[in-house]
């Protein structure tokens, strides 16, 4: 489902994405920090744990894997920040992105 927009069959762009998301209050910009993921704006480093993803938009490359990439919509439920996690996808994802990415906690996904 994408947020504010969930019966939308169309491709859109990376800026696309990120712009749509701060529209419906993503607005801050989150970065993978050895101790966490840092909401720029507010400043505040959190635990990978406390981060829920909302929506994941993924980017691929027409012949190009090294062009992917994946917008995050993230959400920290105990003091209501949300923000955008944008990385690259596949073999160039570092391996400091890979580590926050296997914890935070994907509530998108139906197990």
């Amino acid at each position: 489902m994408r947020i504010g927009d969930p019966d939308a069959m169309f491709t859109e762009t990376l800026s696309q994405a990120v712009d749509r998301l701060t529209a419906h209050g993503y607005t801050d910009d989150f970065r993978a920090e050895p101790s966490g993921m840092r909401a720029v704006v507010a400043g505040i480093l959190y635990r990978p744990e406390s981060l829920v993803i909302e929506e994941v938009v993924r980017f691929e490359g027409i012949s190009d894997p090294a062009d992917e990439a994946i917008v995050l919509a993230l959400h920290c439920k105990e003091d209501g920040i949300k923000g955008t996690y944008t990385v690259p996808f596949g073999p160039g994802m570092g391996a400091l992105d890979a580590e926050m990415m296997r914890r935070l906690r994907d509530m998108t996904r139906r197990d």
